[in-house]
């Protein structure tokens, strides 16, 4: 950041200085290609810099569902709800979302107008980036029972001044290759020494429960068709049943039955809008046998039977500026 672009004060910029720099370099992005320049379009907008997105919406959305990454993400204007199994977290403009392991969960914009459009940024975390950053500070190992692998916590500037000078390098890409590197590690940094650090740290140690997490996690998205065993997968990740239960639900805030079911019923959703499958297809091919359970399962965690979901989410996408 140039002394330029601070504002007129002896002071350091304050959390809402930082919030409008961000919407500025998120509007201006996410409408580079308009001709004429005007406000920026709807959608997510991958950047050249790795594990960068950011996000624009003009309208409060319908519930989405999807897998969210390890990734730090904040809202420089608007709202959002995200819900973790039987959990809900809403954050804004005062807080960042951190999230540890592959988690579905289900998502909301809850502000947002054509006028004060909801603007974000989210940036992906390499756990080996952060185990060698833990190993250069010295930290301590953290406690087991670290928290849920997704959460909140309030914006400090300390963590906005990395943030928006990563999202500044998208005016100069020549820079991107030498100095997006730096400001990554600066920002890992904040994490770790921040309100979140506990729950990245457990990422990062192989031998920490939450490394075992990971591992059933990875399990289960890959074999989410096939019948779930628990003594079979505890086994695979060298738990025992009853600490694996335990574990897996202080994580993600589920068991991993229900894991398992929001995948199949993610991808299911997904067949049905994206690639046009029936109900009884997509829920064959994710590993139901029964339509009528899969029917079930589908209206419980998305409000609708399948039919008038998919229905409801092409009059949505129709009706969504691009």
């Amino acid at each position: 950041m140039l002394l330029t672009d601070l504002p007129p004060s002896s002071s350091r910029p304050s959390v809402a200085w930082y919030q409008s720099e961000l919407s500025e370099v998120i509007e201006r992005y996410s409408g580079r290609n308009n001709i004429p320049a005007g406000p920026g379009r709807d959608g997510t907008h991958a950047t050249p810099i790795t594990g960068l997105n950011l996000y624009r919406g003009s309208t409060i959305s319908g519930t989405n569902c999807g897998i969210y990454k390890p990734t730090l993400a904040l809202i420089s204007q608007g709202a959002k709800r995200i819900t973790l199994g039987d959990e809900t977290l809403v954050y804004d403009q005062a807080n960042y979302l951190v999230t540890s392991l592959d988690l579905p969960v289900l998502a909301q914009v809850m502000r947002a107008s054509p006028d004060e459009p909801y603007l974000a940024f989210s940036f992906e975390l390499d756990p080996r980036r952060i185990g060698v950053l833990m190993s250069e500070m010295k930290l301590s190992r953290p406690p087991s029972n670290s928290g849920r692998a997704m959460a909140v916590g309030t914006l400090t500037t300390e963590l906005l001044d990395p943030v928006l000078r990563l999202a500044r390098l998208l005016d100069s890409p020549q820079d991107i290759p030498v100095l997006a590197p730096m400001i990554e590690r600066e920002l890992i940094y904040r994490l770790l020494t921040g309100e979140m650090g506990m729950r990245l740290r457990n990422l990062a140690i192989a031998e920490s429960q939450t490394h075992q997490i990971a591992r059933a996690i990875d399990w289960l998205k890959t074999n989410y068709t096939r019948p779930l065993r628990i003594e079979e997968l505890a086994r695979t990740v060298h738990m025992s049943e009853s600490s694996l239960h335990h574990h897996f639900k202080a994580v993600t805030a589920m068991s991993p039955l229900q894991y398992q079911k929001h995948l199949r019923l993610q991808e299911a959703r997904r067949l049905m809008f994206a690639e046009m499958h029936d109900a009884a297809s997509a829920g064959h091919r994710v590993g139901y046998e029964s339509p009528s359970q899969f029917s079930r399962e589908y209206s419980r965690l998305y409000g609708a039977p399948p039919l008038r979901d998919i229905a409801q989410l092409r009059k949505t996408a129709l009706a969504t500026p691009a």
